[in-house]
């Protein structure tokens, strides 16, 4: 079938405002950490992988322009077969570009178009150095084009997922771009469209809503549209033989799920716990961000749970091993329910902010349990507050991360960053009063809805919602090689006389740096 390249993507690119934002958010990563090995203008002769110079991912990310809107369409036929696509980016150039990088790995580039016309293009690392037949001048509006494959079978390190009967996606934190060229760095959010094609017989779900739907013979085009601009990590597609069970959330807001046909049953009694989750949530961080939600149980290894935009990923075996209790699987559930707030709709502007998202999404997993009397957040945080200083010894502090080990991306996914970070929040909690808290997460994420982030703003916002300057206390909890003493607490010690390094704490299976069914602590039945 041949893919079509030229549909607008739908809703139309943001305007003026959110491109200064975004322009100014890649502008403040590279300003913050200097310049990248090669940030400047780049020799069409000689091309040269680019970077943001974020400290984690140096590489990642590539300054000049900002994405507006992403087109992806997809052709599969089997899961071990790479997938003919095309890749439509519309964008707006921030410098004056002669080339344009995109980060792009693990498939096979056929050609470029940019404004229709034919481009020139080459590799260099794990960048697509594109030459326009034209310079592109500074503040223009321009279109890529890219038809590729997409390889469901290279490396372990994120991209596809092979599942049970097909496919689905795991991108975090840096493999969008083994999947699709894009400019792969939550500092570059964009609207999104996916089309794909897939045998009949199989069910295709987006994040987003959905579209039109177009059968062909024996074969179906599917559409999904993401009203909101999404981080290129957590985009969603599964593919596969699935039921998609539908029910309402507070407001009226469409949950759809996605799970094996064969699972629907079993599964039924975790699905319909999302709802009250949902409502639960809004009552603590206000309306949900986005314009739906739904958990997709897939058959698959992963080893983790994933918070991807409007369709959470988990592991069939999360619901099905009989090795947790239930109140710790909800709280999970609740854990990737609260990215939708801390890390979707307001992401990271570094990935040394990654705090901002794992410290909160594990602080209202351990709130969520503990309102429901199964497990203590004071005990919890205790227990934490003794490992800190082994985390930080090991890892770095919550808001300055040390580098993963090479070829180990999601390394960065740390104790840590989990518990570590929840451990902050905590201690602002402990220091500000409950109620100021509680309309700081509130105000969080109404000033940063459908954007970018960083830990500087939010150590100005706390600030104004205390009313008085927490600079010099939000430093060392955050920066600090020493846990500070905890407000309430003169008597909680460190209490950790040896490495932690892949000690796992109750959230540690909600994230990337998992422990298979770690064992949670104070596990009380049911």
């Amino acid at each position: 079938m041949t893919l079509s390249s030229g549909r607008r993507p739908w809703p139309p690119r943001t305007g003026r405002r959110r491109t200064a934002l975004v322009a100014a958010a890649m502008a403040a990563v590279f300003l913050a950490v200097g310049p990248s090995s090669a940030a400047g203008p780049v020799s069409p002769a000689h091309p040269t992988p680019l970077g943001i110079g974020d400290p984690l991912f140096p590489q990642l990310g590539n300054p000049g322009y900002d994405v507006t809107a992403y087109d992806l369409a997809f052709d599969y036929r089997r899961q071990d077969r790479p997938l003919d696509a095309v890749t439509t980016i519309d964008a707006r150039a921030t410098a004056p570009l002669r080339t344009v990088n995109l980060d792009f790995a693990q498939g096979v580039v056929r050609s470029v178009r940019v404004d229709g016309a034919r481009a020139r293009f080459a590799t260099a690392g794990e960048d697509l150095v594109i030459t326009p037949s034209a310079p592109i001048h500074k503040g223009a509006a321009f279109r890529v084009t890219v038809r590729h494959t997409s390889d469901p079978q290279g490396g372990t390190n994120g991209g596809w997922v092979r599942t049970g009967d097909g496919l689905a996606m795991a991108n975090q934190a840096n493999a969008a771009h083994r999947v699709f060229p894009c400019n792969d760095h939550p500092a570059d959010k964009a609207r999104f469209t996916f089309r794909i094609t897939a045998p009949k017989s199989l069910t295709v779900v987006a994040g987003g809503l959905p579209g039109p739907r177009v059968r062909k013979g024996s074969r179906t085009t599917w559409t999904y549209r993401l009203v909101h601009p999404m981080a290129t990590e957590l985009t969603q597609i599964s593919i596969g033989r699935s039921a998609v069970p539908r029910r309402t959330g507070p407001h009226g807001l469409p949950v759809r799920d996605v799970v094996p046909v064969a699972d629907r049953a079993r599964l039924e009694k975790w699905l319909a716990r999302t709802p009250g989750q949902l409502a639960w949530m809004e009552r603590k961080a206000g309306r949900y961000p986005f314009e739906n939600y739904g958990v997709l149980i897939a058959h698959a290894t992963t080893g983790f749970e994933l918070e991807t935009q409007t369709l959470s990923l988990f592991e069939r075996d999360l619901f099905t091993s009989g090795q947790l209790p239930r109140w710790y699987i909800e709280s999970i559930m609740v854990h990737e329910l609260a990215h939708q707030w801390f890390g979707d709709s307001v992401s990271p502007r570094r990935w040394s902010d990654l705090w901002l998202n794992e410290g909160h999404a594990t602080w209202y997993e351990a709130l969520y349990a503990d309102e429901r009397g199964k497990a203590s957040l004071t005990g919890r945080m205790r227990k934490a507050y003794g490992q800190s200083d082994a985390w930080r010894a090991e890892a770095g502090p919550p808001a300055a991360p040390k580098p993963a080990d090479p070829g180990q991306p999601i390394g960065i996914f740390r104790p840590v960053v989990y518990d570590g970070s929840a451990l902050v929040l905590y201690a602002l909690r402990q220091r500000i009063g409950p109620a100021a808290f509680d309309r700081l997460e509130r105000r969080w994420v109404l000033r940063h809805r459908d954007g970018v982030a960083s830990t500087a703003d939010f150590i100005r916002l706390a600030s104004e919602v205390a009313g008085r300057d927490l600079s010099g206390f939000l430093h060392p909890w955050l920066y600090g090689s020493r846990t500070p003493p905890m407000p309430g607490h003169p008597d909680w010690r460190s209490t950790a006389k040896e490495s932690t390094k892949g000690a796992a704490l109750p959230g540690a299976r909600a994230g990337r740096h998992a422990v298979r069914y770690a064992v949670p602590w104070a596990v009380k039945p049911g």
